[in-house]
C-alpha cells in the first residue's frame, strides 16, 4: 500500500532519481586523477619561492610609495655625510663578488661523444653463438644447454657484436688479439669523436682510460697517446678492474683534475675486452658473462671553457659514487678468479641483484636531496616524520625521480637488472626503453652501455633543451655510480652520427621474455 501510494504521487520514480542525483557533487575522487593533483602540489611548492619573492616586493613597493619626497631627501642626506658607510659597502660587495668567482666550481661540458660501431663482419646471431659454443668442444652438455637458457632469456637480439677471437674457429685468446681488439675500438670511437667536435688531438691535457679486464705495459692510455701523438704535458690515467660502473667514474676523475686546470679538454675512452676474458671452463657462475658481454666502447668529451658552451650537447650537473667494497658479500659478488681446472673467469654471485639493490638505495639516499624538487621532499620527510616519531604502520615514501629527470640511462648489464629498476622506480616502458634496446642491440658493452642508451635518445629525436638525464651502473667492487647532465640545446637526429642513425626506424622493437635459440651440433 505504501508503494502504491508513493506511485500515485510520483508516477515516474526513474526521473525522480535522476533529478536527486542531479542535485548531487560528485563524487571528486572518482572525477579527478590523483596524479594531477600530485603534479599540480609539485608545481606550487617548487614555485612557492617566487611567490613568496612577489609578495615580498609587493610589500616592499607598498611601503616606498608611502615615503615622500621630502623623505628621500633626508635619507640621501644622512648618508652623504657617513663616508665609512658609503666606503666600506661597496668595497664589501665587491670583495664577496670577486671571492665568489674565483672559488665557484668550474662548469664542465659535455661538448660530443662517440659509441663505436664495429662492421656487419662481427655480427653474430644467438645460433652463431650456440654453434661456434658447442663447436668448441670445451662446454659440457649441461652446460652448453645452460647457455642457451641462460641466453633465451637475456633480452639481447640477433645483430650484436663479438670480437675476431669468437667469430673465428679456431679461437686463439692471445695478448695480440686482445690488442687488436683494443685499438680496433678505442681508435675507432675516437676518430669519430675527433671528427664530429673538430678538436685536435694535440688540444688535449687530460686523458682517462678506463678498461677492467685487460691491462697491458704499456696501458691503453699509453697506447692512445702514442697513436695520436697527444702532446707530452698529458695528464693521462688509465683505470682498470673497477667494473661496469667505471665510465662514471672516469667522468667524475675528468671533473675533479677540470678543476684544477682551466681551458682544458679532457677524453674520456671507455671500453672492455673480450678477447682474453672469454670463459672455455664448465664453472656455471662464471658462464654467465660469455652470454651477455659483447663489443664495444664510447669516447666522450669534455670540456671546462666557457666558450665551449654554446657548441656542447651537455652541463654535467652532478656525480655521486657509491663503493660498498668494505662488505665481503658485496666485495666478493662479482670476482674474477680461477676455476677447479685452473681457467681463468668472472664468477657471479647468486647474491648480485640483493647487492645491487642495496648499493641503488646508498646512492639515491646522496643523490635525492640534490636533484628531487621541493615538493618530493617534503613529502619524503612527513613519510619519515609520520613512520619515525609518531610510529604510524605506513609504507616508505617513493620518491617519484620522474618530476627530476626526463631520460633515464641505466646501465644494460642484463634484463634482471633492467626489470628490477623499472619496478622500484616505477618508470615506465618509455623511460626504460633506451636500455632495453641498448641491451638489445649491442648487448652488454659493460661500462660503455649507458652512452649508447643516451645514443639511441638523441636518434629518437627525444632530447631537448634543458631536459636532464640520470646515467645510472652498477660495477664490481660492488660499486654504484651516477651522472646527471643537463641538455644545453635541443639535439636534431638529421644533424646527429651515431651508432643508431641509420636503423633508429627499426626500434622500438618488442622484446619476448624467451627468444629461441637453436643448439646445433658441432
Amino acid at each position: 500500500m505504501a508503494v502504491d501510494q508513493k506511485n500515485k504521487l510520483n508516477p515516474n520514480p526513474e526521473a525522480e532519481r535522476r533529478e536527486n542525483n542531479n542535485n548531487k557533487l560528485p563524487n571528486f575522487l572518482l572525477s579527478i586523477r590523483l596524479k594531477y593533483v600530485k603534479l599540480g602540489y609539485h608545481y606550487l611548492i617548487s614555485n612557492a619561492l617566487y611567490l613568496l619573492l612577489v609578495a615580498i616586493l609587493a610589500i616592499s613597493s607598498a611601503h616606498l610609495s608611502t615615503l615622500s619626497v621630502q623623505d628621500i631627501v633626508q635619507l640621501w642626506s644622512q648618508l652623504r655625510y657617513n663616508l665609512v658607510t658609503v666606503t666600506v659597502c661597496p668595497s664589501l660587495l665587491v670583495f664577496l663578488d670577486t671571492l665568489y668567482f674565483m672559488n665557484r666550481p668550474r662548469k664542465v661540458y659535455l661538448v660530443d661523444f662517440a659509441c663505436y660501431k664495429p662492421g656487419p663482419e662481427r655480427q653474430g646471431t644467438r645460433e652463431f653463438f650456440m654453434e661456434r659454443s658447442a663447436k668448441i668442444g670445451c662446454f659440457s652438455e649441461e652446460n652448453l644447454a645452460f647457455q642457451k637458457k641462460i641466453l633465451e632469456r637475456s633480452g639481447l637480439g640477433q645483430h650484436t657484436y663479438f670480437p675476431e677471437v669468437v667469430v673465428r674457429f679456431p679461437p686463439n685468446p692471445c695478448m695480440a688479439e686482445a690488442r687488436k681488439e683494443a685499438e680496433t675500438v678505442m681508435f675507432g670511437a675516437i676518430d669519430e669523436l675527433l671528427s664530429k667536435t673538430g678538436v685536435k688531438a694535440k688540444d688535449i691535457g687530460i686523458l682517462v682510460v678506463n678498461c677492467s679486464g685487460f691491462c697491458p705495459t704499456p696501458s691503453l692510455s699509453a697506447m692512445i697517446v702514442n697513436h695520436y701523438k697527444l702532446r707530452g704535458n698529458i695528464m693521462s690515467y688509465n683505470l682498470g678492474g673497477m667494473g661496469c660502473s667505471a665510465a662514471l667514474i672516469s667522468v667524475d676523475l675528468a671533473k675533479q683534475l677540470l678543476q684544477l686546470h682551466p681551458n682544458s679538454y679532457a677524453l674520456v675512452m671507455s671500453m672492455e675486452n673480450i678477447t682474453l676474458n672469454w670463459y672455455f671452463g664448465n664453472d656455471r657462475s662464471m658462464l654467465v658473462p660469455n652470454c651477455l658481454f659483447r663489443m664495444g666502447g664510447a669516447a666522450i668529451l669534455l670540456s671546462n671553457r666557457s666558450s665551449d658552451r654554446r657548441p656542447s650537447k651537455y652541463q654535467l650537473i652532478h656525480t655521486v659514487r657509491t663503493h660498498k667494497g668494505a662488505d665481503d658479500r658485496c666485495y666478493n659478488c662479482i670476482l674474477q678468479r680461477e676455476d677447479d681446472t685452473k681457467r681463468v673467469g668472472v664468477s657471479l654471485s647468486k647474491d648480485l641483484m640483493a647487492v645491487a639493490g642495496e648499493a641503488l638505495t646508498t646512492n639515491i639516499t646522496t643523490l635525492a636531496p640534490l636533484v628531487l624538487p621541493m615538493s618530493e621532499k617534503l613529502l619524503f620527510f612527513a613519510t619519515l616524520v609520520a613512520k619515525k616519531v609518531f610510529k604510524m604502520k605506513i609504507e616508505p615514501y617513493i620518491p617519484d625521480f620522474k618530476l627530476a629527470f626526463e631520460h633515464f640511462c641505466v646501465h644494460a648489464g642484463g634484463r634482471a637488472v633492467l626489470d628490477e629498476l623499472e619496478k622500484n622506480l616505477e618508470l615506465s616502458q618509455w623511460h626504460m626503453e633506451p636500455s632495453r634496446m641498448t641491451l638489445y642491440r649491442f648487448g652488454n658493452t659493460s661500462s660503455s652501455s649507458s652512452w649508447y642508451g643516451l645514443a639511441y635518445s638523441e636518434a629518437k629525436g627525444r632530447m631537448r633543451k634543458g631536459d636532464r638525464t640520470w646515467q645510472i651502473a652498477f660495477g664490481s667492487g660492488f660499486k654504484c655510480n651516477s651522472a646527471v647532465w643537463q641538455a644545453l640545446r635541443t639535439i636534431n637526429p638529421a644533424k646527429e652520427k651515431n651508432p643508431w642513425i641509420d636503423e633508429i626506424h627499426e626500434f622500438r622493437v618488442h622484446v619476448p621474455r624467451v627468444a629461441p635459440a637453436d643448439l646445433k651440433a658441432p
